[in-house]
């Protein structure tokens, strides 16, 4: 089914989303990798604030490539999403709603997902100058000495994603392999 949701997204519409949706995100989503992932979680230890609040919000695991003149961002294709299975289930119990990556997430991350109801989108690897045209703006909101991994602001119109585990835990990789 092809949904479009607008992000932060409220419980209800991510209790909608089932595996297998093609979902068209249109808002504000935030960007992080491994090592903003990190310094998040070296914060919630240490009691301090995080660069953005969790609640109903979504991750995109990106780093872009440098903005072409006339652009505001390069290439913004996903990475890995198993390099934050560490620190997502922490995220999510704050109110996270919504990631997204590529690959499988751990035992840990699906349980979490369904504890808090949230979501968790593929975004095709491979064609980041292709998604980068969804983003109509980009800005660095925290970590700037990372660079390309600091975290930041997107807003985004129709960024093409694909549900691969749903609010209740069906993971489409798993369905795909046993099918």
């Amino acid at each position: 089914m092809e949904q479009h949701i607008q992000a932060p997204i409220s419980a209800e519409d991510a209790k909608k989303l089932r595996a297998g949706d093609y979902v068209y995100i249109t808002g504000t989503i935030y960007t992080a990798r491994d090592a903003a992932h990190k310094r998040m979680y070296e914060a919630l230890e240490k009691g301090e604030a995080l660069p953005f609040d969790m609640m109903n919000n979504v991750i995109y695991y990106m780093g872009p490539s440098p903005a072409r003149e006339g652009r505001p961002i390069g290439s913004a294709g996903p990475t890995t999403a198993s390099r934050m299975d560490k620190y997502a289930p922490a995220l999510l119990d704050l109110g996270l709603i919504g990631m997204i990556g590529k690959g499988k997430r751990s035992k840990a991350v699906k349980e979490a997902i369904v504890r808090n109801g949230a979501v968790y989108f593929a975004a095709v690897g491979g064609a980041g100058a292709l998604l980068s045209k969804s983003i109509q703006s980009s800005e660095v909101i925290a970590y700037d000495d990372l660079g390309t991994e600091a975290v930041r602001r997107l807003e985004v119109k129709d960024f093409p994603v694909i549900v691969v585990i749903d609010s209740e835990g069906t993971d489409l990789y798993d369905t795909v392999m046993n099918s």
